[in-house]
């Protein structure tokens, strides 16, 4: 059913789209509504437009608060054209069928990037226009509404294409985007009054994302996949290479999150089917990424290598002799992008714009997800308690708080060894700790000759002597972990017997 356009409702706080609109709004000679500051550009443009004071003959009040609800207004979006009933209410109001509603909102979500004052916050809450487009969008039968500059053309088109007149798959479309228009509006405001009283779990929840891409497919080909934004500004930037999958993305959120813990500017992350196979926080660029590297290199091979730093070329060249399907970095200088380039394939991944302190982290289940606050806890060393005789120096607890800082994002049960400032041994995702303990040193082992002044971290406690004693027995000289265990003194003295430092963490990182 194609219905031809008469008469428009504009009302826009960003005007941009209307430069584009206008001259087909005239050529099919649609009759033009609008109000306040969308009036005035209007007709300084050089177009005709009846002001909605003059259509409804009722004044903007209340400092603008009331412009466009109004029962004309809405009776001429909501009536239904081929209800009799509707038709001669209409007549004998002497109200007007509005066909097209073009809308956008006031900057709700900017004002509260811009200001803290809840009164102008508060007065950025737009009430008119999403009423105007729910009420288009109900009518999507006999209405057309556009909410967005990224619809002009869309609308244009099916202008031209029915001279002047749109179909009815075209106005539902058009709806269904305009509900989520509203929705993802009043997600924010909802979600802007919940943290102004600290309320991180409500009793309704909406979560709020913007389409970036639709993927081939999911974690598996016969799996859909896509990924959502909660904020299209702050998204990684893809410089070359394939479209990233939905096994990329998860690689690579996982890495940022280790290196985004490192030291600013600072460090090198490699992962493995979201599990860090090497890690190292030296401060040189090229030593940081080789000793990452020798962790595990058989694991390494096609996997995603995270740099918290910008890439210069001389760790490119050192990158470009392996095989890896994704690199991420803050920035690369032009030398280093332009030899990385070179491999057509190669994933190259620019992450300056991410921030990853969000406040809570969610898993789908079944028919719901699991909510929790994000474990972006600082450590420092009033975080940890040490527990044995032999007392670590200043270096070695450094050295023991960075394996910890790694091991938390190790999937659980989780054992990290390491020297100085990077992995020599990680064990992953045993359901024994024993277990990940024994695939910690034999990693070690394999990959790693100097074994002297290592430290090892487990991301809960040791809950008998065997997994402590593992470790020291491959020359682990400190080792530091939750406490909680009712065997904790077996494991203290078990450290005090073998003259192992022995530090106990306040607080469990588990990472499942």
């Amino acid at each position: 059913m194609k219905i031809k356009i008469k008469r428009a409702l504009l009302s826009v706080f960003d005007k941009s789209m209307l430069d584009k609109i206008l001259p087909t709004l005239k050529k099919y000679k649609i009759e033009i509504l609008s109000s306040g500051g969308t009036f005035k550009y209007i007709k300084k443009k050089g177009y005709k437009c009846v002001e909605i004071s003059d259509f409804t003959n009722s004044p903007e009040i209340l400092d603008g608060r009331v412009k466009t609800l109004h029962p004309k207004i809405h009776a001429g979006i909501l009536f239904k054209r081929n209800n009799k009933k509707h038709v001669k209410q209409m007549t004998k109001n002497n109200f007007s069928g509005i066909d097209l509603v073009i809308v956008n909102f006031y900057p709700f979500e900017k004002t509260l990037k811009n200001t803290k004052n809840d009164e102008i916050i508060v007065e950025n809450i737009d009430i008119g226009g999403p009423s105007l487009v729910r009420a288009a969008a109900k009518n999507f039968k006999y209405v057309n509404v556009v909410t967005s500059e990224k619809q002009s053309d869309y609308l244009i088109n099916e202008l031209k294409k029915n001279n002047g007149s749109t179909s009815l798959n075209f106005r539902e479309n058009l709806a269904e985007q305009a509900f989520a228009e509203t929705a993802n509006y009043d997600r924010t405001i909802n979600s802007y009054f919940n943290s102004n009283k600290s309320i991180n779990f409500p009793d309704k929840t909406l979560l709020k994302g913007e389409l970036v891409q639709s993927l081939r497919y999911g974690e598996n080909p016969h799996q859909s996949g896509a990924i959502y934004s909660f904020d299209r500004s702050k998204t990684l930037i893809q410089l070359n290479g394939k479209h990233l999958s939905y096994n990329n993305y998860n690689d690579i959120f996982y890495g940022l999150e280790i290196s985004k813990s490192l030291p600013k500017k600072i460090g090198t992350v490699i992962i493995k089917h979201a599990n860090p196979c090497g890690v190292s926080a030296e401060k040189d660029q090229i030593i940081s990424f080789q000793k990452a590297f020798e962790c595990d290199p058989i694991s390494a091979y096609g996997g995603v290598v995270i740099c918290n730093y910008k890439l210069d070329i001389n760790t490119a060249k050192k990158l470009n002799d392996k095989f890896f399907e994704v690199i991420v970095a803050e920035g690369f200088k032009g030398n280093a992008l332009k030899l990385l380039k070179n491999k057509k394939n190669l994933r190259l991944i620019d992450s300056t714009n991410i921030n990853l302190q969000s406040n809570l982290s969610f898993q789908s289940v079944l028919n719901g997800f699991l909510l929790q606050s994000t474990d972006f806890l600082k450590f420092n060393k009033s975080n940890f308690m040490v527990v044995s005789k032999r007392k670590p120096s200043s270096k070695t607890l450094e050295h023991l708080m960075f394996a910890f800082n790694v091991c938390r994002y190790v999937k659980s049960n989780a054992i990290v060894i390491s020297k100085n400032l990077s992995t020599v041994g990680i064990g992953s995702g045993q359901p024994s700790r024993l277990d990940s303990c024994k695939i910690a040193v034999n990693k070690m082992i394999k990959f790693y000759k100097n074994q002297e002044n290592l430290v090892a971290a487990s991301d809960a406690f040791f809950p008998f002597v065997d997994g402590i004693e593992t470790l020291v027995q491959s020359g682990v000289r400190a080792v530091i972990q939750p406490s909680g265990s009712i065997r904790d003194k077996e494991i203290i003295k078990f450290a005090n017997d073998t003259d192992t430092v022995l530090v106990f963490s306040k607080t469990r990182h588990f990472r499942h």
